[in-house]
């Protein structure tokens, strides 16, 4: 990870996470946040970072910056009563044009490829009529916002790339395998950020097809460092990890589809992020024994970052079990063909999972997290406590 120099004010980023239907648990923890704050009105996160499904909640933060209280408001009306069809098509007609392209590539009946296993045009049309991105600048330039990124990953260069939008402070940046590009932020940004892998269609961007901003991204808090922050609030999506040995469990099945699916998107959403953080803490280390003249003579820009890192306390695949049955018929008939219907295909359902008594128990969870670690989160926001 590459610190930078820090600017004269203390700025605090908040960096989310992707996670697909997940991300609902990110609401829940800034519904907690927004109760915690002595001004809730008044934006705590000057820098917004998103990535994945986590992208559409900053992108929904940065819009409505100038009023946090609103801004949340926006987001828990919106995931309290989520369905798929707002995400992805889900209707019969629907769902069989894609299932008969993928047959038909199967069978070499067709040298069109299929571009993904859902249709999310939905979620194209949803983010386009509720979310005014001009409002983006316009709270930049008032002082409500000071940059927001959105990472994707580009399938031709292999680059993880932050698109942003800042003030006059923020510079574009480039690291190996990362890339920070400057250039107002639109609905197919988004689009592209939250296309999952195999799931939803990838998205053209200037010349390159863009996909899930969480493959290739090594150092997900590192956007937020770049565009001046200090202090980062990292909400992720997956469980609390810990250093002790988890039990090997044995299994003589072969593992099904959506198990591997499942494994897969873990991989990609959960192991950079924590990766990252144990890094970062291992900087901050480092620094605290070396003093501040000495590391000015040696011309090294390392700053200590204050992290707080909130994450569900339960098993979100357990969650999904009890909840899996919400979908519609026609997505319940896709998944159960690749064993996403039971207990070992959770994961895969849990990141799918758009139905509103999924989401509200996610919603749950994070504000209880977050009220159970209120000391922690008062005392990082510098609220009084």
């Amino acid at each position: 990870m590459t610190a930078i120099t820090a600017p004269i004010k203390s700025k605090t980023a908040l960096v989310l996470t992707g996670g697909g239907a997940r991300a609902a648990y990110q609401v829940g923890v800034l519904k907690a946040v927004r109760e915690l704050l002595p001004l809730p009105d008044k934006n705590p996160f000057p820098i917004l970072c998103g990535t994945s499904a986590g992208a559409v909640n900053a992108a929904t933060l940065a819009v409505f910056s100038d009023n946090f209280d609103a801004a949340v408001g926006n987001l828990l009306e919106v995931w309290e009563h989520f369905h798929v069809h707002h995400v992805y098509r889900s209707d019969p007609v629907g769902v069989a044009r894609v299932g008969a392209r993928w047959l038909a590539a199967v069978m070499l009946l067709s040298r069109t490829s299929p571009v993904a296993l859902l249709d999310n045009s939905p979620l194209a049309e949803v983010l386009s009529r509720t979310l005014d991105f001009g409002r983006i600048q316009e709270n930049i330039d008032s002082g409500c916002l000071y940059a927001v990124s959105i990472t994707c990953s580009g399938y031709t260069s292999g680059q993880s790339v932050s698109f942003y939008q800042g003030g006059p402070g923020t510079e574009a940046w480039e690291r190996t395998q990362r890339v920070g590009a400057a250039m107002p932020l639109r609905v197919e940004h988004l689009m592209a950020s939250s296309a999952l892998p195999f799931i939803f269609p990838a998205v053209k961007i200037n010349r390159e097809f863009f996909g899930d901003g969480s493959m290739r991204q090594t150092a997900p808090i590192s956007p937020a460092l770049h565009l001046g922050a200090d202090r980062v609030l990292v909400v992720g999506t997956g469980g609390e990890t810990t250093h002790t040995e988890q039990p090997r469990v044995r299994g003589s099945l072969y593992p099904s589809l959506a198990q591997i699916a499942g494994h897969a998107l873990n991989s990609i959403f959960l192991d950079s992020l924590y990766a990252d953080i144990e890094r970062l803490q291992r900087i901050n280390r480092t620094i605290s024994l070396i003093a501040p003249e000495k590391l000015k003579e040696a011309g090294l820009p390392l700053r200590k970052i204050k992290v707080l890192v909130i994450s569900p306390s339960q098993p979100i695949e357990r969650m999904a079990v009890k909840h899996v049955n919400e979908l519609p018929w026609t997505v319940r008939f896709l998944l159960r063909g690749i064993g996403a219907m039971n207990r070992n295909g959770s994961n895969l359902a849990s990141y799918l999972l758009f139905e509103k008594g999924y989401c509200r128990a996610l919603i749950d969870l994070g504000y209880q997290d977050t009220m159970a670690r209120r000391s922690e989160v008062l005392e990082f926001l510098g609220a009084p406590q």
